[in-house]
């Protein structure tokens, strides 16, 4: 198994994100003969869910990889596609449900995406777009001038989280509702695998020397042997539907 599915596992198992997600599809309320949509889908996870639900479902994925493994999981309940946010292969107002999770931060055109969502649901259809706000991100302790560079992840859309709701607005969606849920890792044990990628970047802009960056990791050590140690970044959720 790659490192990036079993990344995508790693997500899909984090209590917030569940949380977030059991909401979601809550307001979305899919329903038999309904045709669903997972924009981003990954290892597909979500889009077995939707076809349990709704009946069909369709998966998009440009990674090769990662679509190959959401075909071999969702043995032929579910049919998966290469394709685009910002380009679905699908036909004007054919779809019911929508979904798309942590996509719109890596978009350079996150407006074109939602016109996308926008073109392909049906007059009364659901959307639930879900995405990481990477400047509600929460490390302690720490310098805070240290934290705040390491903090700053250079995502195309690092405050995906919050546009959400302007972004489909925009594209003349009507918002249903907003939740959100923070990502809390545990207080006893530091991502190291995270923190060191973040550390690295903001070492490699020139915003911390390795100075910074070593005393950091000290003190985030020292306080999870104490169970002193927080670590969270915000997830938001947007439900709207097609007038």
């Amino acid at each position: 198994m790659s490192r990036l599915v079993e990344a995508l596992d790693a997500q899909a198992a984090t209590a917030g994100v569940m949380r977030l997600r059991d909401w979601a599809h809550a307001e979305l309320a899919a329903r038999p003969g309904e045709r669903a949509l997972d924009v981003g889908c990954g290892t597909g996870s979500t889009t077995i869910q939707l076809a349990d639900a709704a009946g069909t479902a369709v998966g998009v994925e440009p990674n090769a990889e990662v679509r190959a493994e959401a075909v071999r999981r969702a043995a032929g309940s579910a049919s998966f596609v290469a394709g685009d946010a910002c380009a679905l292969p699908v036909s004007d107002a054919s779809i019911d449900v929508l979904w798309c999770e942590r996509v719109f931060q890596h978009l350079k055109a996150p407006s074109v995406a939602a016109a996308e969502f926008a073109r392909v649901l049906r007059p009364g259809g659901r959307v639930a777009l879900l995405d990481t706000d990477w400047a509600t991100t929460i490390l302690h302790p720490g310098d805070p001038r240290v934290v705040a560079a390491v903090s700053e992840v250079p995502m195309p859309q690092p405050f995906a989280g919050r546009m959400l709701a302007g972004w489909l607005s925009a594209a003349g969606l009507e918002i249903d509702d907003v939740g959100s849920q923070a990502l809390i890792r545990p207080h006893d044990e530091v991502a190291w695998d995270l923190v060191r990628m973040m550390a690295d970047g903001a070492l490699r802009r020139g915003a911390i020397s390795e100075a910074d960056r070593d005393q950091l990791f000290g003190e985030l050590a020292e306080a999870a042997e104490r169970g002193a140690l927080h670590f969270s970044v915000t997830m938001f959720g947007v439900v709207a539907h097609r007038p």
